[in-house]
Parts: structure tokens; C-alpha cells; sequence
């Protein structure tokens, strides 16, 4: 049997208080999801889990000179949201593609985040929307760039004592149109192959202005396709330049999948190539027409 205390603390300071007493001994835990598969796999745990499932006001969505999500949002909080779901299309999309409903009435954006599996559903999406993690911790506040929060495979910049309490996402997001592609073996509950998100913003004339490409299951870390991106800087929304953005995005100055028992590496390479030509197109369209 599996032995660890539960502590469920009512507000943010109680949570950082126990983090300071009890150190490497804890582990924080809002919807389980990722954390009790853990334990139950590796047959460890940690001697404490601090539950942050008490703290209420970190469940919200709002608008307001940005857009600011609280970390302890869940997935069907995001997937039931009709902003999200217009405005910033690609998360709305990721959150309600994580296992299903009963896994999304639990499972939280924060959590999703700094779990940093690099199949994430919601990074893709968050690197396309120039996302800021915030955390706060004994020294106070501060925010992170989603683009730098992750540093490795199941790794990020939050401290020990530290607590994700807020994504927020700058307001021009608003000119974007963005989508999002969950490469699966099968439609149901599965760990994408790939993930593909892109935003793009246009100029008159169907002109790209400005795009972010963002790539899971690709690199170590969910990753951005730079390079991909600054190509389609100033060029016409057409076939051929999407297409080339493509294999700019599958080449290795963007990405270095790998190899595994669900895929190989080269199929990976194909599947990016062809669905960041289609989810630019998509979401361009997005950009004149929300509801598609």
C-alpha cells in the first residue's frame, strides 16, 4: 500500500507555508491526473501531498486588458468557455481533445503545464498565444514566458516553493486567428503523436503580418518553430508559401523528434510538414470567420 499524508489547505499563504516546512518532502496536487498516475506507476510517493484544490479563486477566465486564466481552471472550464472557444481557438481546442470529460472536469490548465510531458495538449496552444506563466512564491511574484517555462522533459523554472497561480495572454491575441491538430493513433482517450498549433495575424490583402507555430511531442519540450514563423513574416497567405513553412518547421533547425513505440521520428517530420500548412489555413480563415 501506498502510504502519504493529504494536506488540503484553504488559501495560497497556508500552501506556501507548508511548502517552506516540509521542502523536498512534498508535492503539490490540484487535479491528480498526472500526479496519482505517478505514484501509482513508480509505486512512490512523496510524504506529503498538498492539495490545492481548496483555493477557489484561482478557478476563473476573464478578460481584461489581456486574457488572465487562473491556474486551477479546468480543461471543461476552458472547453465550455464561449470566449475561448472564439477568441483564443487553438486552447480551446487542446483542452477539450485531454482524455475526456470526467479526466477534464478535474485535470487543470496549471496543472497540464507544469506537469511538462512534451505531448502536453495545452502547450501548443499556450506557445502560439504568447502565454506568461506566473507564479508567486516567498519572494512574491513573477512571470515567466511560456517559450522559457519549460527546460526539459517533465521540467520547468518553478521552484521548489513556488505555485503556477495565473496564465495570462497578451490582448493583440485577439487579432489572431489560431488552431490546433492532436495527431492520435485513434479518436478517444490517447496521447497525441503530435501536436500542431498555429496563429496567424494578416495584413490587407492576405498578407501574413505576423505567426507562431507551436510543436509538441517534436523536441524534449514543446517548442516553437522560429525559423518557420519569420518565413511567413510579410509573405501572401497561399499554398506554396504554407507548404514551404511546413518543411521549414519539420526540418531540424526547428525541431528533433525522436523515435518511439507509438512513432517514428520521420513520420512525425511528415505529419508536421502537412498539418502546419493546414492549421495556418485554418487559422487564417478563423481570423474572418470565429465560428469555424
Amino acid at each position: 500500500m501506498i502510504d502519504y499524508d493529504y494536506i488540503k489547505p484553504d488559501s495560497l499563504d497556508e500552501v506556501l507555508s507548508l511548502l517552506k516546512e516540509y521542502g523536498p518532502k512534498a508535492t503539490l496536487i490540484a487535479g491528480g491526473t498526472d500526479v496519482m498516475v505517478k505514484i501509482r506507476n513508480t509505486k512512490k510517493s512523496p510524504d506529503v501531498l498538498i492539495s490545492l484544490r481548496g483555493l477557489k479563486d484561482l478557478q476563473y477566465i476573464k478578460k481584461n486588458s489581456g486574457y488572465h486564466i487562473g491556474a486551477l481552471t479546468t480543461h471543461r472550464m476552458l472547453e465550455q468557455s464561449g470566449m475561448v472557444q472564439k477568441e483564443l481557438t487553438a486552447l480551446h481546442e487542446g483542452a477539450s481533445r485531454i482524455g475526456s470529460v470526467q479526466v477534464r472536469n478535474v485535470a487543470t490548465l496549471g496543472g497540464n503545464i507544469c506537469n511538462a510531458a512534451p505531448s502536453a495538449d495545452t502547450a501548443g496552444p499556450l506557445l502560439v498565444l504568447d502565454a506568461t506563466v506566473v507564479l508567486e512564491g516567498p519572494e512574491g511574484r513573477r512571470s515567466v514566458p511560456i517559450a522559457e517555462f519549460f527546460t526539459g522533459t517533465y521540467k520547468t523554472r518553478r521552484k521548489a516553493d513556488e505555485v503556477v497561480v495565473e496564465i495570462e495572454i497578451p490582448a493583440e491575441m485577439e487579432q489572431f486567428g489560431s488552431a490546433y491538430w492532436k495527431h492520435s493513433r485513434r479518436k478517444a482517450m490517447n496521447l497525441p503523436i503530435l501536436g500542431i498549433a498555429v496563429a496567424l495575424k494578416l495584413a490587407d490583402g492576405d498578407e501574413i503580418s505576423d505567426a507562431r507555430i507551436g510543436l509538441t511531442v517534436a523536441a524534449p519540450t514543446p517548442v516553437r518553430a522560429y525559423k518557420a514563423e519569420e518565413f511567413l513574416k510579410g509573405k501572401p497567405l497561399n499554398d506554396d508559401v504554407l507548404a514551404e513553412a511546413g518543411k521549414i518547421a519539420a526540418s531540424p533547425d526547428c525541431c528533433t523528434p525522436r523515435d518511439s513505440l507509438r512513432c517514428e521520428a520521420w513520420y512525425r517530420c511528415e505529419i508536421i510538414e502537412t498539418y502546419v500548412a493546414r492549421m495556418a489555413r485554418l487559422a487564417a480563415e478563423r481570423i474572418k470567420n470565429p465560428n469555424l
